[in-house]
């Protein structure tokens, strides 16, 4: 019988935080510990230590579009960093924090799995370092001064119904959609209409993972466009004069944490915006802080290559000089014969038909990586007990005819070892390469052309389409000047498409944008699609039914 994560996890020997530190060339006095397994590293010692000489290689770790079947993203991008260490290279890794909302939801934690984790995973998937908390306070501080604004005169001439700031809680609780404050007389304020957001969907999110420094942070948050006025003009974050105290919130969550694989390679796990709904990388100073201290740099992006990869080179990239050396699209045999119309119930049953309908879909992954960007790839198979030779072959061959490597990757149950073949490819594709990586569009393009050229190049739709609403939310952000700004799609991560129900690699469709909002802090214009929500739900029958504790403090039932 196979051991749960936590189980493993919980087997473990961890080593003292400060020993991990040491194989980057960190310092007991460049960390702040929190406790013995867990550390803080100040944002400022990239000014105090940089490197010399040859720059830091950085692998980006994507997938197909995500399935019920799983498909060990990040469980693969630990596997091959510990793979890395194995094989004599100074490795780090850079992850997301993950969200309170999918660990009690559906999806579970995001430390990986079976002997690819990071640790200690009970911690990185609950409170860790109260980054997730300090987040969700600068944004309700915010949205507290917005509202005692308008009630103590309302200066600024805000308008309450076209206020765009929500409140924010890292849970999933459907009922604070939309709520109605104020309610209770005068002494109360004024009474709205409101909601709450996911703490990972917040703007400040998306700020502080993109803030190059404290100062730069300070001046992001006060670029937020809270609402507008009775005449039609955006009030900023700044104009509240909230920003400062937002960022005196943020001092420690600006900072990266570092923690450790089980095999010991040093972690940096900081900040999480949602891929679907927001940018969906890390933040971009854990990024450089690994790349400064490291000679190989694994990090991954949200969900799909059609979100999170795009997102990541479109966005994060454009906005801080980053490249990919090499780019790993994971795929397992399971989701690829559940994209070509395998129930989840059948998916261990050999089906090379069912396969070969599949495969559309990485392989599309596979030509916005290689074709449109110009990055090297090679798809890492994450290996399932059932999956057969036959299928095996059959995705080496598809990928062959693109001139795609595979490798197994098997990392769940071997760790670094098993992550290996994986590990060589990459490093094969580093040294073999030295492609310019492309942008899928030009950003001085005009907000419709852009959203058009990602809708074609990677999703592979006929068009965009814009609602009425979505044309006059465009025609406000040209009017504010900010027209220039990168895109941020909010689209379903099940499909390529904006219809979750399309599996494969869908044809003949438009993309339907039916609202644009600008996130001024963040730097980019998020275009909305489909059913999006910024709050989720908890299932019928939620993960934290499961989750438990005995009378030693033990946790059991988290993955």
């Amino acid at each position: 019988m196979f051991k749960s994560d936590i189980e493993i996890a919980q087997e473990s020997s961890l080593k003292d935080i400060r020993e991990i530190a040491k194989k980057i060339d960190l310092s007991e006095e460049d960390i702040e510990l929190y406790g013995k397994y867990k550390a803080k590293v100040d944002y400022n010692i990239l000014n105090k230590k940089k490197k010399e000489g040859k720059k830091a290689k950085l692998i980006l770790t994507t997938a197909v579009n995500p399935t019920p079947a799983g498909e060990g993203k990040t469980t693969t991008t630990i596997g091959v960093s510990d793979a890395l260490s194995r094989l004599g290279k100074k490795t780090a890794v850079a992850l997301r924090e993950p969200s309170l909302g999918p660990v009690f939801g559906v999806k579970g934690g995001a430390t990986g799995g079976g002997y690819a984790q990071v640790v200690p995973m009970e911690d990185i998937n609950l409170h860790f370092t109260g980054d997730f908390h300090a987040i969700g306070a600068a944004n309700n501080l915010l949205a507290a001064m917005i509202d005692n604004h308008i009630h103590q005169g309302n200066d600024l001439n805000i308008d309450p119904r076209r206020l765009t700031w929500k409140r924010a809680v890292d849970m999933n609780d459907r009922q604070l959609r939309d709520i109605v404050v104020g309610l209770g007389g005068a002494k109360n304020g004024v009474p709205r209409e409101d909601g709450f957001d996911i703490t990972v969907a917040s703007e400040v999110m998306a700020v502080l993972c993109l803030a190059k420094d404290i100062l730069d942070l300070k001046e992001k948050l006060g670029n937020i466009i809270i609402g507008y006025t009775y005449n039609d003009e955006p009030v900023t974050a700044k104009e509240l004069k909230a920003n400062g105290a937002m960022t005196a919130l943020l001092k420690d969550a600006l900072k990266p944490n570092l923690v450790q694989t089980l095999e010991g390679t040093p972690t940096f796990v900081h900040g999480g915006p949602f891929a679907n709904i927001a940018h969906g990388c890390n933040s971009v100073t854990a990024t450089k802080m690994a790349m400064n201290f490291a000679d190989y740099v694994v990090t991954e992006a949200g969900f799909g290559a059609d979100l999170g990869a795009e997102k990541f080179i479109d966005i994060k990239c454009r906005m801080t000089g980053l490249k990919p050396d090499a780019v790993i699209i994971v795929a397992t045999v399971r989701a690829l014969k559940y994209n070509g119309g395998v129930s989840k119930e059948d998916l261990n049953n050999e089906n090379l038909e069912a396969l070969r309908n599949g495969m559309p879909n990485l392989l599309k992954h596979v030509e916005n990586i290689t074709k449109v960007f110009k990055l090297p790839a090679v798809v890492a198979i994450n290996k399932f007990p059932f999956d057969s030779e036959a299928e095996i072959q059959l995705v080496k061959a598809m990928c062959a005819e693109l001139g795609v490597k595979v490798a197994l990757s098997e990392v769940w149950a071997k760790g670094g070892e098993g992550g290996e073949a994986v590990a060589k490819e990459v490093l094969e594709l580093i040294e073999s390469n030295d492609s310019e990586m492309e942008f899928a569009y030009d950003v001085n393009a005009s907000i419709e052309d852009k959203i058009k050229m990602i809708a074609r190049k990677i999703y592979g739709a006929d068009d965009a389409a814009f609602t009425a609403a979505a044309k006059a939310d465009i025609e406000k952000i040209n009017k504010l000047g900010l027209g220039h700004l990168p895109i941020c799609m909010a689209k379903t991560q099940s499909s390529l498409s904006d219809n979750p129900s399309l599996l494969g690699r869908p044809e003949g469709f438009d993309i339907t944008v039916r609202q644009i909002r600008v996130s001024a802090g963040a730097g980019f214009i998020v275009a909305i699609t489909g059913d999006i929500m910024t709050m989720p739900g908890l299932p019928k029958e939620p993960a934290a039914e499961k989750i438990d504790i005995n009378e030693k403090g033990v946790i059991s039932g988290l993955f």
